[in-house]
Formats: C-alpha cells, sequence, structure tokens
C-alpha cells in the first residue's frame, strides 16, 4: 500500500480533491498571478502538514489534488490555503485589490479519495460477519 502516512498510533491516507474559484469567477489567475499562486500554494499546504500531489490553475478556478493528515480538519487546510494565498497576491499584485473586493468566493468543493472505491468498501463491510 503506497502512499500512507505513518505515525506511532496510526497508518492513514487522506486524500482530497478541492476546488475553489477567485470572486464573481473572475479570469484572474493567469500570466504571474498563475506562476505565483502555484509557488505559493505548495508551502501553504507544507505549513499545515499537507502536500499538493497535483495542481491546476485556470482563469477562472483551481483544482487540487492534496494529500491530508488526520490532525488537521480539511475546512481549516483550505482556510489556510485561500487566506494567506489572498492576502500575499494582493499584496503582490496591486490590480486584484483594484478588480475585486477580495480574491476567493467563500465556498469551496471538497472530496475524498481514495485508493479503494466506494463499492468495494461496502462489499468488503457487508462481507465481514461470514468470514
Amino acid at each position: 500500500m503506497k502512499n500512507l502516512k505513518h505515525n506511532t498510533t496510526s497508518v492513514v491516507s487522506i486524500n482530497y480533491h478541492i476546488i475553489w474559484c477567485p470572486k464573481y469567477r473572475r479570469n484572474v489567475l493567469v500570466g504571474s498571478v498563475e506562476t505565483r499562486l502555484k509557488e505559493l500554494l505548495p508551502e501553504l499546504a507544507e505549513e499545515s502538514g499537507c502536500t499538493i500531489d497535483t495542481m491546476e490553475v485556470m482563469p477562472d478556478h483551481i483544482h487540487i489534488f492534496l494529500k491530508g493528515t488526520p490532525t488537521i480538519p480539511i475546512h481549516l487546510i483550505v482556510k489556510n490555503l485561500k487566506g494567506k494565498s489572498s492576502r500575499i497576491l494582493r499584496a503582490e499584485f496591486p490590480s486584484l485589490r483594484k478588480r475585486l473586493p477580495c480574491l476567493w468566493t467563500r465556498s469551496y468543493y471538497c472530496e475524498t479519495i481514495g485508493c479503494i472505491n466506494e463499492e468495494t468498501i461496502k462489499k468488503y463491510i457487508e462481507n465481514q460477519k461470514f468470514n
């Protein structure tokens, strides 16, 4: 089993697909803003004890595949990523402050991702009593 995190009391594999958008879904994640965002987000994720496995920045939204930790809830990880990246990008790119009251929308999409699909897990649980 690859991609497992080990500590003294647990073995975990916590993966998230996260998506969020700029305010008003504006096409502002382009050029040097996109480049800087791609530098910032892995650093900010590491601060939370997480790693970004894959990331794609589109002009009006971002997709992240993040490997998490059980000690920090996903809402705090996303809050950290969005809050700090907004503060830094708006300071470095004044044009973002002119176009938007804040960089990101308040919402985000998050889905947990595992290496075993839902149907396999359900069958495994259902068959436990018979083994």
